[in-house]
């Protein structure tokens, strides 16, 4: 087998002999001697005018058998096995349970949300009616936050599990084939729901269960060394073994744990806003001039240090919108999603700084708040949980309503305290809509004061991104869990608490679609192994 990697014109598709010329000639060989070019990766390299698409491929010669790639699609009835509970229908739980199902094991589903046809109402409602329903949202739900907002399945993760066996697996399930080989896969959020809602009758088929509206409100260790889950209508659930991944929105998790005296860790994340951008912009950028026809709608990831921490893009949705995706009455939260072809006029993406404990602790005691995280681990992870509620909170109060408080970028760069500058905003695909308002007065000011500095330097790396057609909204700050559910890095099983396995980006060990699945999967693995 050789690997290689070719390049053509953006705007050429090359055919199956363009590729079996290029592996003759990588391999120094015959056409005739190679048995099968198989497509591994492809790009776009746009660093020069003349704009590239980059194929990685693998030829193998006559003799030499391909290998197989895996998937978590294994029909078999264990409607008879042993249980194991799991908390959370998003990517880290619903992988977990397609792997049970691999081992033997029957999967119990239980998820606070409703499935994804209904939760589809919960999320219009929240634009048209203002009314929010703190179960069933753009968080919480069948296929958890990853479901309406693009469906990325980029990760860096490939050392920790086996990408190619999710990725495979999603397309099993209906997703384009073409994710397992473009540098950045997206399913997109018009997709995603119908490959969610196949797995879900794979796994139900295969005797699993699924049980939607059911909020956990106590876990509770047996006598036998297992788990009593109780719910909030009333259910009751038992089990050997229970697999948490309850996403990073989550907190009354988190206080439940706090709250019970289980150990949980304060951890870093980051916070900031949505910055959105007419997608002709980023578009010009990026491809040196006007977007042609046969090019996706172009992305862009930018970093810059400032003041010792990272500034940085996050969720990057070209061709997107901007969705509400507070998780409780009385706050206002951001976020981007994108369909499956990326065409919407508007390009957005987080753009955050990294939120330590310190941090925490000092903003909660110049506000007049208990001096949280001090002397207690416990202590200082509820700070973080009553930061990013604080913050929430704050730009729901800026309006009165899920209308995000908003600054054109420019205004908010030239704002200093005592010196608002607030102009006429420019449209937005937020459909709750914008208020007009001084972000440095919003957020806290550890995080504008990055943010001022950063916008201009990332103009420098991309020209034209600061301009007076950026509109930023408050606030992006479900970039990740602020806490960490503390585990045995061998078994996988909570320090404290034998037989529960907390995974995925609730529990603070991923970051992403492919991540969670993966760490869901490796959590079943743990469980089968014993």
């Amino acid at each position: 087998m050789k690997e290689f990697e070719t390049a053509f014109e953006a705007s050429y598709a090359p055919t199956e002999e363009d590729f079996r010329a290029a592996a003759a000639k990588a391999a120094g060989v015959p056409a005739g001697k190679i048995s099968e070019v198989r497509l591994l990766r492809r790009s776009i390299d746009a660093r020069s005018r003349n704009i590239l698409r980059r194929y990685r491929l693998a030829a193998y010669l006559q003799g030499e058998v391909p290998p197989e790639t895996g998937s978590y699609n294994l029909k078999q009835d264990v409607s008879q096995k042993p249980p194991v509970i799991v908390i959370g229908a998003g990517p880290a739980g619903l992988f977990a349970a397609l792997r049970l199902i691999c081992g033997g094991r029957r999967p119990i589903i239980l998820e606070r949300g409703r499935n994804v046809h209904e939760r589809k109402y919960d999320i219009a409602a929240i634009s048209r009616t203002g009314g929010l329903n703190p179960d069933s949202n753009y968080c919480f739900g069948e296929g958890g936050a990853g479901t309406f907002s693009d469906g990325k399945l980029y990760t860096r993760s490939n050392k920790r599990g086996d990408v190619g066996a999710v990725l495979k697996t999603f397309a099993d399930f209906g997703a384009d084939p073409m994710i397992r080989i473009d540098a950045h896969p997206h399913i997109g959020s018009d997709r995603l729901p119908a490959i969610v809602e196949a797995m879900r009758l794979h796994i139900e088929e295969c005797g699993g269960q699924y049980h939607f509206s059911c909020r956990v409100t106590d876990l509770q260790q047996t006598h036998g060394g297992g788990w009593k889950v109780l719910c909030d209508n009333g259910s009751v659930f038992e089990a050997p073994e229970v697999i948490l991944a309850t996403g990073h929105s989550a907190s009354d998790i988190y206080r439940l744990f706090i709250g019970k005296g289980w150990a949980v860790e304060a951890k870093g994340f980051a916070l900031g806003v949505r910055a959105e951008h007419p997608q002709e912009l980023i578009d010009r950028a990026q491809y040196h001039g006007p977007r042609m026809p046969w090019l996706p709608a172009a992305e862009y990831s930018l970093v810059e240090q400032v003041d010792g921490r990272g500034v940085f893009s996050f969720c990057m949705c070209p061709g997107g919108i901007l969705v509400p995706s507070s998780t409780e009455p009385g706050t206002v939260v951001t976020n981007g999603m994108s369909n499956s072809q990326r065409n919407s006029r508007w390009a957005n993406a987080g753009i955050v700084t990294s939120v330590e404990p310190q941090d925490v602790a000092d903003f909660l005691r110049r506000h007049g708040s208990r001096p949280a995280g001090i002397g207690s681990e416990a202590g200082a992870a509820e700070a973080m949980l009553d930061f990013r509620h604080e913050v929430e909170r704050r730009c729901y109060t800026v309006s009165g309503s899920f209308r995000a408080p908003a600054q054109r970028m420019t205004d908010f760069v030239k704002s200093r305290k005592g010196k608002s500058v607030v102009t006429a905003l420019p449209r937005t695909s937020y459909a709750p809509g914008a208020f007009a308002s001084d972000l440095n007065e919003v957020l806290p000011d550890f995080v504008t004061g990055r943010l001022r500095k950063a916008f201009p330097a990332f103009d420098r790396k991309l020209r034209g991104y600061y301009t007076a057609e950026a509109l930023l909204l408050a606030v992006e700050s479900r970039t990740s869990s602020p806490v960490r559910l503390p585990r045995d890095p061998q078994t996988l099983q909570h320090i404290g608490l034998p037989h529960l396995y907390p995974c995925g980006e609730g529990a603070g060990y991923s970051g992403g679609i492919v991540s969670s699945a993966i760490d869901g999967v490796r959590a079943a693995e743990q469980i089968l192994s014993r």
